[in-house]
Order: structure tokens, then C-alpha cells, then sequence
């Protein structure tokens, strides 16, 4: 090897060392960056008609692990929709009261026994009458609350839809900019690795809208797939619309319904979303809030109509209407009652309607006005039947409707086999705690796994300070090493010039 070939291969290393440390001091000093991965520059033997002439740089590339990151980002959406359904369900069960309290639903309706039990015994007492009075009105208060906040829960899924779709169109265009910026640093033959980075961010920020797949090819341009097989357009105009909307408890989203549905370039995909915050919104906002509020309506509505059936119109909505519970729910009265029931105000004006009746009932006669002030044939038919399984001796009480339920008559209810009021509240209230309860535990999975899989990704594709420091200082005596070479070579040719002189 001639002097001048052997200087050219020592200045080929030295430029490629000082590009080396100069990548080490950017990871280094990126270490607490928000999505900056660790960076390689890799050199390749350059020859010439098969006479090596040094070192060639490559392309500053990541050294990631990209299914590692894609299970990290998938586990990231499903923390993201669970931490949404716990945020929603959590003011539904808040609303319930506390069962250990006695306020719940459960316990205000065993409430509501009671105090009918303690009247029978003193028929003609206007304070038990009162305490009556007293425990309906807190039981139909309870129900309204909890309609409110089935209702506001519905509302803020239908805002937060709306928001992620909007979310999901910034972080499209985002990603859709970068991948053009990475096209063109590549044509060029110049790294993109930092434009992947932020690129990568844009899409974890994707990820928890809607759970994504991205299809990576050398160019540099990606392909977006969500789970579910939607093809995300990244051409820089939105993707999606959820338009805003008011929601009414008849409102729902399909056929026939006047909801309005995520759509994909125009196509209603709704059902199709899976994953992320905004799948979340959308199974919360057209199923099991809409199950909750039918199962409220069912309560409130059999609540009515068992006393009304025995001769007692105690709770009505406010044109003084009971619902008929052997209609279907699904465009029938009962839909939306709960948030409309209340105390009958001809009792509120006259408690002593509760020892007489309102009205006359199959085999009952409300007792007359001056008729005698120990009157419990009402009380007797209301303990026997109206909080019993049976509206009659032998006639079994209407039950609780499972299927069919929804404004749209397409959903279903867990809550089966329950025959009495105060059974169903019960159920009723630790099945809807339960379903924050659930949607806790399933966030708390998926946090879990997402916090495991970050770590994995940051041991495997983040920057490790401590071994870039170390890597610095074998760069620095091969830098040494190199330099030597040089001047070694700088003295050989000073003695070859002296020689010649």
C-alpha cells in the first residue's frame, strides 16, 4: 500500500469516528427527548478494483425493536379507553350512592319497605305517614340522579367521540407531513431517523384514538392499517368526522337513528372501530350507557306501576302518567321515565293517601273520606304485592324485560331471574358499580403491560447514557489510534521529502 492510499484510509476512519462521536453526543444529550431513539452509524469497507481505500459512511439509522414499540403503543390505546370508561362510569356509580350506606338504590327502595311496614302498624300516624312521603321522595330523587349522570355520561362519550376524531385527523396530518419530510431527506441519500422519531410519536399519539398497525417500507412511507382492516389516508385532509350532536334518551346511532357515526372518508365505520379512546366512546355511548339507562327505566318504570296496581299512584312522571311495562321498551313509555318520575302531588299535598289509595284497584275500594283511621287494606295489598313476586294471589308480577332494550331495542341486560323490587334495585346497582369496577381492572391490565412493554423499549431501542459514555471512550482511543496513523504517515513522507532533498 502506496503512503498516499494509506493516509487516505486513515483520514476515511478519522472522518467516520468524528461522525460516530458526534451521534453519541446527540443521543446523549436527546436522553430525556420525548420519543428519541437510540441512533447507529455503521461504516462500510470501500474498495477500489478490489484494493480497499477505507471506510464509508452510512446513513444515521434507529436501532429499535418496531414490534416491540407496535405491542407498547397497542397497550398504551387500550390504558387510554379504559381510563375513559373508568372517568364515565365512575360518576354513574357515584351516582348509585353507597350500598354500605343504605343509600343506594337497593337500600332506598328496602328503605321505602320499611317505612311501609312501620305505617301498617300505626295506619293512622301522620309522622310514619310522612316518613313514607319522606322515603319515596328519596328514592324518586335517587332515580332522577342517576338518570342525570347516565344521561351526562351519554353526552360526554358523544363529545369525547368527536374530540378523538378531530384528535386522530391532527396526529394523520402530522404523521402524513413527516412521512413526506422522510421521503425526501431519503431520495437524497441523508438520514431521516430524527423524522422517524417524531414520526413514531405522532402515531403513539394515533394509537390511543384508535388502536393502529403501521406498515413501514425503505422509502420511508407508511402505511396506517387500524384494527378492524380501515385504511388510514394520509394525504393531509381529515380522515374522519363525528360530527357534534345533542343526545336525547331516544337518541341512538343506525338504521333509522339520528345519531351521527364516525365516518372514514365519508363511510360510517362506528362499528367497526376497535381500540383507544375513541372505540371507548363509541361502546359506551351506543351500548352499555343506553343499557344502564334502560335498566334504570325498567326499575323506575315496574316501581310505578306495582304500587299503581294496587290502588296507589305513588310515583308518576310529571303529566301524572305510570307506563305501561308490558310494552316494549324500545319507543315505548317507559323509555326516559326514570328521569321523570316523581312523587305524585296529590300525595305530597295529602299524605293520607297512602293509608286510603288513589284510586280503585282489582278487589280494592279506597278507603272513603271519615272512613276509619286504622285502614290497612291498602298497606297490606302494597307489602303483600306491590314488593312482592306475585300482583296477585297466584298472578305473578310483570317481569323485568332482558332483551329488547335500548332506544333502538337492540341491546340486552345481564339482570335475569329477578322477581321483586327490591331484588332488581339491588342487582341492579352492583351490576352498574360493577361495570367501573371492570373497566378499572381491565385500564389496571393494560397499564401493567403497557408500563412493562415501555421499559422493554426503553432498555432495547432508548439511549442507555452510561453505555453511550462508555462507547464514547472507545471512540476516543480509536480516534487515537487513527491519529497516530497519521502522523506516523506525516513523519514517513517528511523523511522521504528530506531524503530527496
Amino acid at each position: 500500500m502506496s503512503l498516499d492510499l494509506a493516509l487516505v484510509v486513515a483520514r476515511s476512519g478519522l472522518r467516520l469516528l468524528d461522525r460516530q462521536m458526534a451521534r453519541t453526543a446527540q443521543d446523549i444529550s436527546n436522553a430525556g427527548t420525548e420519543g428519541h431513539t437510540r441512533k447507529v452509524l455503521a461504516g462500510d469497507s470501500s474498495t477500489v478494483q478490489g484494493t480497499g481505500n477505507g471506510v464509508r459512511a452510512r446513513p444515521v439509522a434507529r436501532d429499535v425493536d418496531l414490534a416491540l414499540m407496535a405491542a407498547e403503543m397497542r397497550a398504551a390505546g387500550d390504558a387510554a379507553g379504559g381510563a375513559l370508561r373508568i372517568r364515565l362510569l365512575g360518576r354513574v356509580e357515584a351516582a348509585h350512592g353507597r350500598p354500605e350506606d343504605g343509600d343506594s338504590l337497593g337500600g332506598l327502595v328496602s328503605g321505602l319497605h320499611g317505612a311501609f311496614v312501620g305505617l301498617r302498624e300505626a295506619p293512622a300516624d301522620p309522622i310514619r305517614r310522612q316518613g313514607v312521603l319522606a322515603a319515596a321522595s328519596t328514592l324518586a330523587e335517587r332515580i332522577q340522579g342517576v338518570a342525570r349522570a347516565i344521561a351526562g355520561a351519554r353526552q360526554e362519550a358523544q363529545d369525547a367521540l368527536s374530540g378523538e376524531a378531530r384528535a386522530a385527523n391532527d396526529a394523520l396530518a402530522e404523521v402524513a407531513s413527516l412521512t413526506q419530510e422522510m421521503r425526501r431527506e431519503l431520495a437524497f441519500g441523508r438520514s431521516a431517523a430524527d423524522l422517524e422519531d417524531k414520526r413514531d410519536v405522532a402515531i403513539g399519539r394515533l394509537a390511543e384514538s384508535l388502536d393502529v398497525t403501521a406498515v413501514r417500507r425503505q422509502d420511508g412511507d407508511i402505511t396506517l392499517i387500524a384494527r378492524g382492516g380501515l385504511v388510514l389516508p394520509l394525504d393531509g385532509r381529515p380522515a374522519f368526522e363525528a360530527p357534534d350532536a345533542t343526545l336525547g334518551p331516544d337518541a341512538f346511532h343506525g338504521e333509522g337513528g339520528t345519531l351521527p357515526g364516525v365516518a372514514l372518508r365519508g363511510e360510517d365505520v362506528t362499528r367497526r372501530l376497535r381500540g383507544g379512546r375513541m372505540a371507548a366512546a363509541a361502546e359506551l355511548r351506543d351500548a352499555t350507557l343506553p343499557r344502564l339507562q334502560a335498566e334504570l327505566d325498567l326499575l323506575a318504570a315496574q316501581l310505578a306501576r306495582r304500587f299503581d296496581a294496587q290502588g296507589l299512584t305513588l310515583f308518576a312522571d310529571g303529566a301524572g302518567t305510570v307506563p305501561d311495562v308490558t310494552l316494549p321498551y324500545a319507543g315505548g313509555p317507559m323509555l326516559g321515565f326514570a328521569a321523570a318520575i316523581r312523587v305524585n302531588p296529590a300525595i305530597e299535598a295529602d299524605a293520607r293517601l297512602l293509608r286510603d289509595g288513589t284510586h280503585e284497584a282489582d278487589g280494592f275500594v279506597p278507603n272513603p273520606a271519615g272512613g276509619p283511621a286504622g285502614f290497612d287494606a291498602l298497606l297490606e295489598r302494597i307489602l303483600g304485592f306491590s314488593f312482592g313476586a306475585a300482583s296477585a294471589p297466584g298472578v305473578p308480577q310483570p317481569g323485568f324485560a332482558t332483551t329488547g332494550l335500548g332506544p333502538d331495542g337492540t341491546l340486552s341486560s345481564p339482570l335475569s331471574g329477578l322477581a321483586t323490587l327490591e331484588a332488581y334495585a339491588g342487582a341492579l346497582v352492583s351490576a352498574q358499580s360493577g361495570a367501573r369496577a371492570a373497566a378499572e381492572e381491565a385500564r389496571d391490565r393494560a397499564a401493567t403491560l403497557q408500563a412493562a412493554l415501555a421499559e422493554r423499549v426503553a432498555a432495547r431501542s432508548g439511549v442507555d447514557v452510561d453505555r453511550e459514555v462508555a462507547q464514547m471512550v472507545e471512540l476516543q482511543t480509536a480516534y487515537g489510534v487513527n491519529a497516530r496513523v497519521v502522523s506516523t504517515l506525516q513523519a514517513m513522507w517528511d523523511a522521504l521529502f528530506a531524503a530527496v532533498r
